[in-house]
């Protein structure tokens, strides 16, 4: 029966439209509120760009230790600095690192990752065994072994982490891509002449994609903490430039005299961290066919 000739008082039958990605992002909560604590952090690291209350290196030993106040909103550190401009400039420097170090690990674990399902058999196997020697070498102790060879900076912080984070992209993408091989249009790839490479790049790559960003998203929260973690221990960032886990480091030996100045970069990582964990786990909702089915 058509339209036109139902009764006037029957509606015309409407198609059920599936929600697109942004409706269910909205109405997802984990992605929500870590869509926006991320937000956050990229504003004040651009802010930090154009403007902040005071100059992060301009000391004032006549107004240190203060507390916050209409002139200093979150107070002055050990030196007089503005706390609030420190923070500030320690997002940009977080962000900066994390980029570069998951940059590092993305490239170099996702290449090295679709090589071994590419090709199987004793390629797979040595870059998997190299991926798990890798492994017995976190972060906080390569910064510490490469330190000793070139000295404590931002830079080897930065390859570190980079390095910590190759074998975590390699073994993500080699599972994933090794599920996407057994599936019925690669064999049908494979029927019309394609070689190896020319599916890897057009047919399990693509497919893999929302699985990577995923996991950049957690390893970029992750690259924050060990940054923060690195600078705590004065192995990362190098004065004068600001950093959250230094801020904390100088902090501890005042909680008693000026705790709040423990508590402002701990309250940054810890959302900072929180919002890109929680951006992470919406997307792999989101982006996941079967999940998305199931909401």
């Amino acid at each position: 029966m058509s339209a036109a000739a139902l009764p006037p008082s029957v509606p015309p039958p409407t198609a059920h439209r599936a929600p697109g990605f942004w409706q269910r992002a909205v109405r997802h909560r984990s992605f929500a509120i870590g869509a926006v604590l991320s937000l956050l952090l990229v504003l004040a690291a651009g802010l930090s760009y154009l403007w902040t209350p005071w100059s992060p290196y301009e000391m004032d030993l006549t107004a240190k230790l203060q507390g916050p106040s209409e002139r200093h909103w979150l107070g002055t550190d050990a030196f007089g600095r503005d706390v609030a401009s420190l923070l500030l400039v320690g997002a940009r420097n977080s962000i900066l690192v994390g980029v570069i170090a998951v940059g590092i690990g993305l490239t170099i674990g996702t290449a090295l990752g679709l090589l071994a399902s590419a090709r199987r058999g004793w390629v797979e196997e040595l870059i998997m065994r190299l991926a798990d020697f890798t492994f017995a070498f976190p972060a906080i102790l390569s910064a510490i072994m490469m330190t000793a060879v070139f000295g404590a900076g931002i830079v080897n912080s930065i390859i570190a982490i980079g390095i910590f984070n190759i074998p975590t992209f390699a073994r993500v993408t080699r599972a994933s891509a090794n599920a996407v091989w057994a599936r019925e249009y690669i064999m049908a790839a494979q029927a019309c002449g394609k070689g190896r490479w020319r599916i890897t790049l057009e047919h399990v790559l693509p497919n893999i994609l929302s699985v990577l960003i995923v996991q950049a998203t957690i390893q970029f929260a992750i690259a924050i903490l060990a940054e923060a973690a690195l600078s705590y221990l004065g192995l990362g960032t190098q004065p004068p430039q600001p950093s959250w886990g230094r801020m904390l480091s100088e902090a501890q030996t005042l909680m008693f005299q000026a705790p709040l100045l423990a508590v402002w970069p701990g309250v940054a990582i810890a959302l900072a961290v929180l919002g890109l964990n929680l951006l992470g786990d919406g997307l792999r909702d989101l982006l996941d066919p079967r999940l998305a089915r199931k909401r």
